[in-house]
């Protein structure tokens, strides 16, 4: 039935081809089914895409990845650094025409906290007074968090501990404010078209799900309205088939598969960059033979990523360690580097000679191209430089999500782009109370020196702190193996006006516009 369904989905884009003289729309592939609009619980890259460009926060970032103000025109900092204040614009409507009040961020950050919720990024507000005692159960009164609205237009935030990075994590969709009126009302279907309400440039105006998804100009965006009055985003995960429609001028913005980057990289409309973004295999340390570090590291010291690399064609750098090149608390020389001859004997000391009574373990990831090349290389490397046999055992996007939440197999790939571009972003991933720490694995000492580079100011005694922690996760106890941070590589319309790379791998669709006419032209 679902294969039915694509080829159908497929057939119906084809046949669209001729509508490419509808130069008012921009249309560009999302690949795959946002996993949620409710920013609340969304964790996927293309649900915080799409939320991005209908939501906002109190702060948003400009084309440099600098905070400036959005929902909220200014913000004030006491001397000791542990109290925000918030001063709300008067001027934001919802897209039902009420008011923002800033109530609606208490009961946002209350939902989020909400244990009812189980949110993922609950983690991203420990740092308020409070917090953490009440997402723990701990405390049951929310007056008690450091959360507080002084008047409609105001907010305060009181923090436990003052933080370097603390105006990033008001531009993360986890932060977003709510209208409890209608969750209330809709339920788990607040989120679909003619339910949701938003305040960002752009507006949902259908979901045909499993297929498209389409935003329209909000009129009543508080700020300047966008050049480009419709979005249609389509859900074409085979390669391919992505590439035919870019060529023939139906989807102006498309990522680029690593089959395609030789071909394309020459081209004018080909766009690259660096990107915050690391691409890591997994350990559940709770599952034999990998609750012994010693054979977790047997099996990073027998992946060589250069050889990944190379066979994935280009648009990714082999990387050993978890913070990624160009940000700060970046160390190329920390991680389990390639050494066959020592994953032997460290398999060996681990009671398993050759491999040759080492158990049949599973390698779990998602369906898609570059994940099958990456797993099945891998698979041959740990069979050749360590005797061992590896099943792959891939799923669709939506199970393997939830397979890797609620049960994840002995192996597992994932990736991780920065939500911040601050080295916390990725260290919080595998502190203990976590909800993106999949592996099992909690360490005290590792939280601690987290904690403490997430206060530290003098940037030589954060480098230290990182470094001890990266260690820990990355070399003694042998949390995950990264294989290599990746590039950004997109096609983009000559149409298309305004569409810059950024190491988040930002989107802000309100900052492009067509070219005179919106032209076509390859």
């Amino acid at each position: 039935m679902v294969g039915a369904i694509v080829l159908t989905q497929i057939f119906f884009l084809t046949s669209c081809k001729s509508h490419r003289n509808q130069t008012d729309i921009l249309r560009m592939n999302i690949e795959t089914e946002p996993e949620s609009l409710d920013w609340s619980i969304a964790t996927e890259n293309w649900s915080i895409h799409v939320i991005n460009n209908i939501m906002e926060g109190m702060a948003r970032y400009d084309d440099d990845l600098k905070v400036m103000p959005a929902l909220a025109s200014s913000w004030d900092v006491s001397d000791d650094s542990l109290k925000y204040t918030f001063h709300l614009r008067k001027n934001v409507k919802w897209t039902d025409g009420a008011p923002l009040v800033a109530r609606h961020f208490v009961d946002s950050w209350k939902r989020l906290l909400d244990p009812a919720t189980a949110a993922e990024y609950a983690y991203f507000l420990y740092d308020i007074k409070g917090a953490e005692d009440f997402n723990s159960g701990k405390i049951k009164n929310f007056s008690d968090v450091g959360v507080k609205a002084l008047d409609d237009y105001t907010l305060e935030v009181t923090l436990k501990n003052p933080v370097v990075y603390f105006p990033y994590l008001v531009t993360f969709v986890s932060t977003f404010p709510i209208r409890l009126d209608v969750i209330e009302k809709w339920g788990d279907n607040w989120t679909e078209p003619g339910h949701i309400v938003t305040l960002g440039a752009y507006k949902l105006e259908s979901w045909r799900h499993e297929y498209s998804l389409t935003v329209v100009r909000n009129e009543g965006y508080y700020g300047k309205a966008p050049p480009i009055g419709k979005v249609e985003m389509f859900m074409v995960n085979e390669e391919n088939t992505a590439l035919d429609l870019y060529d023939t001028g139906f989807l102006d913005i498309i990522r680029v598969p690593m089959h395609a980057i030789p071909y394309y990289r020459s081209r004018p409309d080909y766009v690259e960059g660096p990107a915050f973004w690391m691409y890591y295999l997994g350990f559940n340390v709770s599952k034999p033979p990998f609750d012994n570090p010693l054979v977790r590291r047997a099996f990073a010291h027998a992946v060589d990523r250069d050889e990944v690399v190379k066979v994935l064609r280009g648009g990714r750098a082999p990387w050993s360690s978890w913070i990624p090149p160009r940000m700060a608390g970046e160390n190329p020389d920390i991680g389990c580097r390639f050494d066959p001859g020592l994953a032997r004997k460290l398999l060996e000391q681990a009671g398993y000679e050759s491999g040759g009574k080492f158990p049949e373990v599973t390698l779990g990831f998602n369906t898609l191209l570059q994940h099958t090349i990456i797993a099945s290389n891998v698979q041959e490397q740990w069979r050749a430089n360590l005797g061992v046999n590896v099943r792959l055992d891939n799923m669709e996007w939506k199970v393997y999500l939830q397979k890797v939440r609620d049960d994840p197999p002995q192996i597992f790939r994932m990736g991780w782009v920065a939500d911040y571009p601050d080295p916390d972003s990725f260290m919080k991933v595998f502190i203990s109370s976590s909800g993106n720490n999949f592996t099992g694995w909690k360490s005290p000492v590792y939280d601690r020196l987290v904690y403490l580079a997430s206060r530290e100011r003098d940037a030589g005694k954060r480098q230290e702190l990182y470094d001890k922690a990266q260690r820990l996760l990355l070399e003694e106890d042998c949390v995950i193996i990264p294989v290599f941070v990746s590039q950004i590589n997109r096609l983009v319309s000559p149409r298309i006006k305004g569409f810059k790379v950024n190491p988040m791998d930002l989107i802000f669709l309100e900052r492009l516009s067509f070219r005179d006419g919106g032209a076509e032209g390859r």
